[in-house]
């Protein structure tokens, strides 16, 4: 996201328009909620990781998780202290993790085009507080915390290297590690980090698909935060890292441990065949605003739901837009950012948060259900 700021800090601010009411149709069924706890990381790469042109070799993120009841949260935000601009759902810092008759599921996140992993935390939370671990992280060279490059914009099949190296970090972390059930592991993923979804969860990238599809359709490839990517991918091209990276390309990056996907308003499907996309094995959940004119529908969430075999697509209408997926804004994130942050007449933000959230819940509750054993004949 073009021209958030480069500085992330997590401080107190009372966003008024942040809670997590639920809407009518869930009123009955509301379940216990869990305070929430979050830690900011860094998640351990190879020594030969590819950073994307990033000078910040570190793979950093968020986990949300669900706290013990003593646990006092408060407010978060992104953005300076005396001025934020995005409220970053409630939540206390370094909590101790609740406890549990089991072991926690776990979702990993991953962000969209320029984004950040707190733009992540309307839904890290929103699943925390429902019993899910929720981990994020910032994706290399594409990322406003650390900055932009071309790489970082062109080698999207790397995000799926980024959310797998996240969950071996998780799973082998002393805090967090024995309190996850390996058994029950998911994705989510907004914009690009829907394509991310797609990656992880079998479907391979065509790149000279996509590059066709980058000439034919005037800016296709030239988002908002680079939008002379094509420009400068075609002076690094002939780089020997950046020709290492296209080679590798069309290789699979399925994760095995992931047993299902969300992808929010999903990006950049033309990377994808028909035939590559069938090849998924897993359940497949896709939500997008009928009013998106960055990853508008029809070519993009559509497309995918077409192509993967049972999955299911909502797409939700009233004006809902690409950016109604970012974290809520605050004032001062409203005058600074409108184009990221003041949404159509008659959209609320938090209420569509809140609908998605719950969808996603519902999906993981029921996909990521613990397999029973079963049962032998005698």
């Amino acid at each position: 996201m073009r021209n958030l700021p480069r500085s992330l800090t997590i401080a107190v601010v009372i966003c008024a328009t942040i809670s997590f009411a639920w809407s009518k149709k869930k009123k009955e069924e509301a379940p216990v909620l869990h305070p929430v706890g979050f830690s900011l990381r860094n998640f351990g790469a190879p020594t030969d990781y590819d950073w994307r042109g990033s000078s910040e070799h570190v793979l950093s993120g968020v986990v949300w998780y669900p706290a013990e009841s003593s646990s006092e949260e408060k407010d978060q935000y992104i953005g300076p202290p005396d001025a934020p601009l995005f409220c970053a759902g409630r939540a206390t810092k370094d909590a101790i993790l609740g406890p549990s008759f089991g072991k926690y599921p776990l979702v990993a996140l991953s962000h969209g085009t320029g984004g950040s992993a707190m733009q992540m935390a309307w839904l890290g939370t929103y699943l925390a507080a429902r019993g899910y671990i929720a981990v994020a992280v910032n994706h290399p060279g594409n990322n406003a915390l650390t900055g932009y490059t071309a790489q970082g914009f062109v080698e999207g099949w790397e995000r799926a290297k980024d959310i797998s190296t996240a969950i071996t970090d998780m799973l082998n972390d002393p805090r967090f590690g024995e309190r996850i059930d390996i058994g029950r592991i998911g994705a989510a993923g907004f914009s690009y980090g829907g394509y991310t979804m797609m990656e992880l969860a079998g479907a391979t990238t065509d790149f000279s698909r996509l590059l066709a599809w980058c000439d034919e359709v005037k800016n296709a490839c030239n988002p908002p935060e680079m939008p002379d990517l094509m420009q400068k991918f075609q002076a690094i091209r002939q780089q020997a890292d950046m020709r290492d990276a296209i080679q590798h390309s069309g290789d699979s990056y399925r994760d095995s441990r992931i047993r299902a996907v969300f992808a929010i308003a999903p990006a950049v499907a033309r990377a994808f065949t028909p035939e590559s996309l069938q090849e998924i094995p897993i359940p497949v959940e896709i939500v997008a605003g009928a009013s998106d004119q960055i990853a508008p529908p029809a070519e993009n969430a559509e497309y995918f739901a077409r192509n993967i075999t049972g999955a299911q697509l909502t797409i939700l209408n009233d004006g809902v837009s690409h950016y109604t997926f970012l974290d809520v804004c605050t004032v001062a994130g409203k005058k600074q950012l409108p184009q990221f942050c003041v949404d159509n007449p008659g959209v609320d933000r938090q209420t569509i948060h809140t609908e998605v959230g719950q969808m996603s819940a519902d999906f993981f509750d029921r996909e990521l259900a613990p397999i029973k054993p079963s049962k032998k004949k005698h």
